[in-house]
C-alpha cells in the first residue's frame, strides 16, 4: 500500500507539472497581452514534431531539446508580427483568429507528415526503485524541466527589468509607453517566449506521447482549466490551478477512469470559476 500510494503521487505530481509547463507559455500570452491563444496546443505539437524531425534527421534529443523551442519561439514571433498585433484588445477576433491558425497549423502537419501516430525515443530508459516499485527515471526529469521552468518564468518576471517592464506594461500600458517601454518590442517578445515554452513543453512530453496532429488538444483544455481556477493573469495562479486539476484529473483516473476524471476536474473548475470568478489565487490577492 505504501509503495502504491507513492507512485500514485508521483504520477499525479508528474502530470501536474505537466500541466503547469503547457499552461505557463499560456498565460505569459495571456498575462501580459489579454490574447486567449486557441493555437498553444498547435505550437505543443510542433515541438513535439521538432524532435521527431531531429530524431529522424540523426540528431539527439538534446539537440532538440534547444531547438524545438528556438523553432517555435520564431514561429511564434512570425505569427504575432502577421496576425496577432492585430488583434489586441478584441478578445473575440482573438480567439476566432488563433482557433483558425490552430486548424491551418493542424493541416499542415497532417499535409507534410501525414495523420498517423509516431513514436518517439526518450533519451534514457533507466527506471528507478522506489519501494520495490519501478519507476520511470524520465518521468522525474521532466518534473525537474518544469520545475526549472517555473523558477525561470518567476525570476524572469519579478527580478529582472525586463520582467518589471512587463509587468508596467500589464499595470498601464499607456503610462509604461510614456516612461520609454518598448511595449511593442514586449508584446512581439512575450509571444515568441510563451511559444518557445509550448514548444519546449512539446519536445520533453513527446516520449512519453503518441505523436500526432491531435496530440495538442489534449493538454491544450486543462491548461486553459488550470489557468481558470487558479486565477487568469498570475503566474502563482498557473502553478495553483494546475495543482487543483492536475492532481485531481490523476487521483481520480487512478481510482475511476480517466472519462470519470475529465468530468470530475471540469465539474470543479465550474464550480470555482462560479464561486471565485477571478481564480483561487485572484480571489485571495483582491481581499487583502
Amino acid at each position: 500500500m505504501g509503495a502504491d500510494l507513492v507512485l500514485a503521487l508521483l504520477d499525479a505530481a508528474n502530470f501536474v507539472l505537466a500541466i503547469i509547463l503547457v499552461a505557463m507559455g499560456l498565460m505569459v500570452v495571456f498575462g501580459m497581452m489579454r490574447i486567449i491563444n486557441m493555437a498553444h496546443g498547435e505550437l505543443f505539437l510542433l515541438g513535439a514534431y521538432a524532435l521527431l524531425v531531429v530524431q529522424g534527421l540523426g540528431g539527439s534529443f538534446w539537440l532538440a531539446l534547444v531547438l524545438g523551442p528556438l523553432v517555435v519561439g520564431l514561429v511564434g514571433l512570425l505569427l504575432e508580427v502577421l496576425v496577432i498585433r492585430h488583434l489586441y484588445g478584441r478578445v473575440l477576433d482573438s480567439i476566432l483568429a488563433t482557433w483558425g491558425l490552430s486548424l491551418l497549423i493542424r493541416q499542415t502537419v497532417i499535409l507534410w507528415f501525414g495523420p498517423q501516430s509516431r513514436v518517439v525515443a526518450a533519451p534514457f530508459d533507466l527506471r528507478l526503485d522506489i519501494l520495490g516499485q519501478p519507476f520511470p527515471a524520465y518521468r522525474l526529469f521532466i518534473m525537474g524541466v518544469s520545475l526549472a521552468v517555473i523558477l525561470f518564468c518567476f525570476w524572469l518576471f519579478h527580478r529582472t527589468r525586463l520582467g518589471l517592464a512587463a509587468r508596467a506594461t500589464i499595470a498601464d500600458r499607456a503610462t509604461a509607453e510614456a516612461m520609454g517601454i518598448d511595449s511593442r518590442g514586449l508584446d512581439r517578445l512575450t509571444f515568441a517566449f510563451g511559444a518557445a515554452l509550448a514548444g519546449l513543453a512539446g519536445v520533453v512530453m513527446a516520449p512519453l506521447l503518441s505523436v500526432d496532429p491531435q496530440m495538442g488538444l489534449g493538454f491544450l483544455i486543462p491548461a486553459f482549466l488550470a489557468i481558470l481556477t487558479g486565477g487568469a493573469g498570475e503566474l502563482m495562479g498557473v502553478v495553483t490551478g494546475g495543482v487543483v486539476v492536475g492532481g485531481s484529473q490523476s487521483l481520480v483516473a487512478r481510482v475511476a477512469s480517466p472519462a470519470v476524471a475529465e468530468l470530475v476536474v471540469l465539474g470543479l473548475a465550474i464550480l470555482v470559476i462560479r464561486l471565485l470568478p477571478n481564480g483561487l489565487v485572484g480571489q485571495f490577492r483582491r481581499r487583502r
